[in-house]
């Protein structure tokens, strides 16, 4: 069985609970229906969007410009995404994102994403 992560800076959010302010960021690539179009059609091959199925509130953040003290508003977005694969689906844990990083001097505009993925004995 091979289980599998898509992870990394996706530039979209997959829908307006990945967003501070859908309104304002409507027309932008990020929220476009084709983009958030794009991102479903990995969903439909069959992955998890592993952060979404744990947490589906709103509020949850992966990345915040620098400008108009966004970070500091908790102006948000949530483009950072780890998809999974169904078998690895089948063995999440937990998710998160941890904030910490984004909030130290000299930092990303990104903050990392998370999974704890079961590990099983395979028998040999």
């Amino acid at each position: 069985m091979c289980l599998s992560c898509w992870g990394g800076d996706y530039n979209v959010c997959p829908a307006d609970v990945d967003v501070c302010d859908p309104a304002a960021w409507r027309a932008d690539a990020l929220c476009r229906l084709e983009t958030r179009r794009a991102f479903r059609e990995l969903i439909f091959l069959g992955y998890l969007d592993s952060f979404r199925a744990l947490h589906p509130e709103a509020g949850h953040y992966s990345w915040w410009d620098y400008k108009g003290g966004a970070w500091n508003r908790d102006h948000g977005l949530r483009i950072d995404h780890l998809l999974l694969s169904p078998s690895a689906a089948d063995r999440l844990c937990a998710a998160g994102i941890d904030r910490g990083p984004r909030g130290g001097d000299w930092a990303s505009d990104h903050t990392p994403v998370w999974i704890d993925i079961e590990r099983r004995k395979t028998s040999r």
